[in-house]
């Protein structure tokens, strides 16, 4: 069956029985998973003639279309999906549809293996050619010059970058997770009461931008039990909601979050738009985690995985693809939310970028690392 041609704006359109969707200037055949782009000479109702040397950028489900046909109306992640919340284990969008975000995240935007990257030119590039919706921006509580031990000025500093980082994202329609990094402070409770202070004040600021999330531990660590973050993420729990009831809220679990299926038994307080956190690295965390995660589903808990990758766990090491696979379909078939470690060219496995590579924008294929051109193949 012939298929015509029809100027549009990412709408859908039916030709005969087939399902295709026009996106800017062209089609995009569901049934084949193929995308023409025509000519803009080609008239109305004629045939498709040949194919463009435009680039073009099809994605399908959660993922928008980015066309230069459509003339700054671009359908964005957000534009399309709009402000998310959750509806049981799920996260939905605007609509009460199942979302996954896949998103990727910043390295410690506290040193310079991460804040170069936070700008709106490396932001476009994981959007457009990496496929991701949205980014993960993780700023150190303790290592690195954290915002916990650094001095005022430094402090303001990585404020400007969180902010940059929202603007950014809100800009290309993305959704951007504010990350408290804790790592070498094991507990959250060490830096309670800054966090509160932090969270509030991000609560306030970002109030009204529909596209953030706020992720209040990332790793506890050490032996911190549940108990401990529970009791940690009540009290940051009730700070936020004072200012901001509509924010997803997305709380760490103990073991390097891993043990959901233990935050899965006695849950935090406040339930709504919550979620749980489970890392993995998966040359080194194969099917007895991912049981773990399944026990926590089984359970309603809505878990979300907000740092993931392939190498072994210190982030370094071996590249497992195949237990990267099996972690990837588990997740697509549960509606699991996944975010990437890591934008950098930091000398180790988990970086997107070659260590060699200089730019901190405007990236081509040549400049990504194993796990980039892994990562770019599970995205698109």
């Amino acid at each position: 069956m012939k298929k015509f041609f029809k100027r549009a704006s990412a709408v859908a359109l039916c030709v005969g029985m087939m399902s295709t969707m026009v996106y800017g200037e062209g089609l995009f055949d569901e049934t084949t998973n193929k995308f023409s782009r025509v000519n803009d000479n080609v008239n109305k109702g004629s045939e498709i003639g040949r194919k463009s040397t435009l680039s073009y950028k099809v994605l399908k489900h959660n993922k928008p279309v980015f066309d230069k046909a459509l003339k700054g109306k671009k359908r964005t992640p957000y534009a399309i999906h709009g402000r998310l919340k959750v509806k049981g284990r799920y996260l939905v969008d605007k609509k009460g549809k199942k979302f996954q975000i896949k998103g990727i995240s910043t390295h410690g935007i506290n040193w310079d293996v991460g804040k170069p990257y936070v700008n709106n030119g490396a932001f476009k590039f994981l959007r457009d050619k990496m496929g991701a919706n949205c980014v993960r921006v993780a700023m150190y509580t303790e290592d690195y010059n954290g915002y916990c031990i650094t001095d005022e000025n430094s402090r303001k500093d990585l404020l400007n970058t969180i902010n940059k980082a929202v603007k950014y994202t809100k800009s290309l329609g993305m959704y951007c997770i504010i990350d408290w990094h804790i790592l070498n402070d094991k507990t959250p409770k060490k830096y309670q009461k800054q966090a509160k202070a932090f969270f509030k004040k991000m609560a306030k600021k970002y109030k009204k931008k529909g596209n953030v999330l706020f992720e209040i531990c990332n790793e506890p660590n050490g032996g911190t039990s549940w108990s401990e973050v529970r009791t940690y993420a009540n009290s940051i729990i009730k700070t936020i909601r004072k200012v901001n009831k509509k924010v997803i809220i997305i709380v760490g679990t103990p073991n390097w979050s891993q043990d959901v299926d233990i935050a899965a038994n006695s849950p935090v307080k406040k339930k709504k738009n919550v979620m749980y956190t489970v890392h993995f690295y998966a040359a080194t965390h194969g099917q007895s985690y991912r049981d773990k995660v399944q026990a926590a589903i089984n359970k309603g808990l809505p878990v979300f995985c907000t740092e993931f990758s392939c190498c072994e766990s210190s982030g370094d090491g071996y590249i497992n693809t195949s237990e990267g696979d099996a972690w990837i379909s588990f997740l697509n078939k549960n509606k699991i939310s996944y975010v990437c470690w890591s934008l950098s060219n930091k000398a180790e496995s988990a970086s997107l970028l070659n260590s060699g590579c200089q730019k901190k924008s405007g990236f081509s294929d040549g400049d990504l690392s194993t796990m980039g051109n892994w990562i770019k193949s599970k995205y698109r």
